[in-house]
């Protein structure tokens, strides 16, 4: 006979020692004390001002800047152009070679790395010292290094080295050939366009036909057909039809200085040797890092279907090791972004020479400035996070 064990009612939990309602009610109290500190720096910064008759706002913006820069994207003029366009040629200064940058430290890092995997003694070891070198030496003394030593000796402007294609190389930086639009220009621009759609539906196409049939197709060579063939015979079609889409103005001697042409000053090709050498020495730590971590049975399997050691590496071992390249590859990105205001040292026009060194001292806009030049920063890393965020799970392993 089989009886009913009653269970005695668990007590009830109090309202104060329920563990959600104590989280909810930290992280209101975390809240509040973060926003008063705020608002009580904001009121003491704001009074401290007014008394000292200094003028608060973004106003000055507005402006006349009343000053050139030397390397500029967009139209700027000391007598025209406000401070908010000096503004905005510091940020693009900045984006460009930190892009720039980012591309080719992302080239050389992968290649130091996976040479210091190298079964060839020397080519490993040389590897090891370029990576320990660069990464023990200070950014700053390397940026000094490129801009004083390596291109500080470079001949004068009446003594420039003549490279040929109508480019020039003196103490003045790099000159070469300016491209000129004409109206007609946008069908090879229209052209680029439909490559880069075409490629991205072929890549797409193939790796299906891959996962379904083994079968692998030249991607890089449809690729280069199509980004670059595609705008280059538009580009004859209009110059044979007599509408040349694309012309140059070509740098001359003159008789102290070269006329014409574009140029590319000495500051930012130092500072974008640097920035590039130094990050790819980290870089290449991290891809080395992503390939060990590849079990070698991996490479075993690889080999006994047959695949050659290229093969293995591009289609078995990178596309596993990226899993562990992605976060910390992000995270050199945005070093490299932030190391590019270093660029004072060498006298680089980037954002936080023009915007935090000659705005600042002009107006003396000191919070409204500061705010701003972080707010750039702190925004730059988002959308670099964000963008590689979104990579790294698609190269992210599925279980299935």
């Amino acid at each position: 006979m089989q009886t009913a064990v009653s269970q005695a009612p668990s007590p009830k939990r109090s309202f104060l020692y329920d563990p959600n309602v104590r989280g909810i009610f930290y992280q209101v109290l975390l809240v509040a004390i973060v926003s008063y500190l705020f608002y009580a720096a904001a009121t003491n910064a704001i009074d401290n001002l007014q008394r000292a008759r200094i003028a608060s706002g973004f106003g000055f913006l507005e402006n006349t800047a009343g000053f050139d820069i030397s390397q500029t994207l967009i139209t700027f003029s000391a007598a025209g152009s406000t401070y908010g366009e000096a503004f905005v040629v510091g940020l693009l200064n900045t984006l460009v070679v930190s892009a720039i940058g980012i591309v080719f430290a992302t080239i050389l890092g992968f290649i130091v790395g996976i040479a210091r995997l190298s079964s060839n003694w020397m080519v490993a070891k040389v590897s090891m010292v370029y990576v320990e070198l660069l990464r023990n030496i200070p950014l700053l003394l390397q940026l000094l290094f490129w801009y004083i030593a390596v291109l500080g000796p470079l001949p004068q402007p009446r003594n420039s080295v003549e490279m040929g294609a109508g480019f020039f190389l003196n103490s003045r930086g790099l000159f070469m050939p300016r491209p000129l639009y004409a109206s007609d220009v946008w069908v090879v621009f229209a052209a680029l366009a439909v490559g880069i759609v075409a490629t991205a539906a072929f890549r797409y196409w193939a790796r299906k036909q891959q996962e379904a049939t083994g079968r692998q197709y030249p991607v890089g060579l449809v690729t280069l057909a199509l980004v670059l063939g595609l705008p280059v015979a538009a580009w004859v079609v209009l110059a044979l039809a007599g509408a040349n889409p694309i012309s140059f103005e070509m740098p001359q001697k003159g008789t102290f200085n070269l006329q014409g042409g574009m140029q590319v000053l000495p500051e930012f090709v130092a500072l974008l040797l640097g920035l590039t050498t130094y990050t790819a020495a980290f870089i290449a730590e991290v891809v080395r890092a992503g390939i060990l971590a590849v079990s070698k049975g991996q490479t075993e399997a690889a080999g006994s279907l047959g695949l050659k050691p290229g093969q293995t590496l591009r289609l078995v071992v990178i596309p596993q090791a990226m899993r562990v390249i992605i976060p910390p590859l992000t995270s050199q990105y945005l070093n490299l972004t932030k190391n590019s205001s270093l660029a004072v040292a060498i006298g680089y026009p980037d954002l936080v020479q023009v915007f935090m060194g000659t705005v600042l001292n002009q107006t003396g806009q000191a919070i409204e400035v500061v705010v701003i030049t972080m707010g750039v920063y702190l925004t730059i890393s988002l959308v670099t996070s964000f963008f590689m965020n979104i990579y790294n799970r698609r190269v992210a392993i599925v279980e299935r």
